[in-house]
């Protein structure tokens, strides 16, 4: 066994990393991780084409084999020679920077087949690789995106929210795939509220956060200025922050947007709860652009992805980073590892009592 390569996450079981679009940078990041799976990389097994995957590697000149496997615990045997594949139904043709929809059925069953594998216990956490969501729209499907997608997947009720992650940030955006103009009309306290009340929850089960104190943003400039710049801080955040804090949840705010991400003031919380889209990925994509996760909190397992998109203009020429796809299998390992070592102490607590 190579050293320095984490054979499998929790109780010896692998992460399913999706295909996501193939003819952008997904596959050729996957590649590249697997090259580097000497600097603490989980074990992994991609649901793919190996032929696809095999040619991609020779055009690019990568010294990284590919072994189809047809189940994954066959996966911790072979990550360390060769990249574990498990083959979907059919061969996926692809040209690379060129979206087609005729690949959408594939891609969407590289999802479906993961969150499968993850909820039967087979693979211990998803990580996906970017899609392009206009490529599926053409081909009829009837989600926002990723996000959406995996809650209808996870079924019970689930309500996933997204959280952008790094060492020096934790940001989750109120409102993710609207206008600006929509969200700022949707803006409202039971929203706040039910999103906070998961991110608590989930600083504490999948990150360790023993008391987790979340920040809250304003809207306005100066978070209102008192009501000179606008009433919702007001009228809808600080109510909601009030009733997060008789609920048990230590929440701060409203905060003012244009200093809250400072490094000083950072250090007084474990994650902010944004109130839009922008407010949220703008300051963690200036700190950490090369190796922030999106993290999708309130499912039943874990998700995680590298926090770029498909990267279609650099499809195929080599110069695609995977340092956010590596920090996002390491994430999910670890946010696994840490929710399964939290199921044990409650299944163990059930059993006394």
């Amino acid at each position: 066994m190579i050293l320095g390569i984490s054979p499998a996450g929790g109780d010896g079981k692998p992460l399913a990393l999706t295909m996501g679009e193939p003819s952008g940078v997904g596959g050729e990041i996957t590649l590249k991780a697997w090259l580097r799976r000497e600097e603490g990389l989980p074990a992994f097994f991609v649901i793919d084409d190996p032929e696809r995957l095999e040619k991609l590697a020779a055009s690019l000149g990568f010294r990284a084999p590919v072994k189809a496997i047809s189940a994954p615990q066959e996966t911790a045997a072979v990550f360390p020679e060769s990249l574990p594949v498990l083959p979907l139904a059919g061969s996926v043709q692809a040209t690379t920077g060129e979206p087609d929809p005729a690949n959408a059925a594939a891609v969407l069953s590289s999802i479906e087949a993961a969150v499968g594998l993850v909820r039967s216990s087979h693979a211990l956490a998803l990580v996906t690789n970017p899609i392009q969501k206009q490529s599926l729209y053409e081909a009829g499907f009837a989600f926002p995106g990723h996000t959406e997608f995996l809650e209808s997947l996870a079924g019970d009720k689930s309500t996933a929210v997204m959280m952008l992650a790094c060492p020096e940030l934790r940001v989750v955006p109120l409102s993710i795939h609207v206008s600006l103009a929509e969200a700022v009309g949707a803006l409202n306290a039971k929203d706040i509220i039910h999103k906070a009340v998961i991110t608590a929850d989930a600083l504490k089960n999948d990150f360790g956060a023993a008391a987790p104190r979340l920040a809250v943003a304003g809207l306005n400039p100066h978070a209102g200025e008192g009501g000179a710049m606008g009433a919702e801080e007001q009228t809808i955040i600080a109510p909601a922050v009030k009733e997060l804090r008789r609920m048990g949840v230590d929440a701060f705010g409203p905060e003012p947007p244009d200093t809250m991400f400072d490094a000083r003031a950072r250090k007084n919380y474990d994650a902010a709860l944004c109130m839009y889209h922008d407010q949220a990925l703008i300051p963690i994509k200036t700190i950490a652009f090369d190796h922030a996760v999106n993290v999708t909190l309130g499912l039943p397992f874990v998700r995680t992805s590298p926090d770029h998109g498909t990267a279609l203009d650099i499809a195929g020429t080599g110069k695609a980073g995977e340092t956010s796809l590596m920090a996002a299998l390491k994430m999910a390992a670890q946010m696994a590892g840490r929710r399964g070592a939290c199921q044990k102490i409650l299944d163990k607590n059930r059993s006394i009592h």
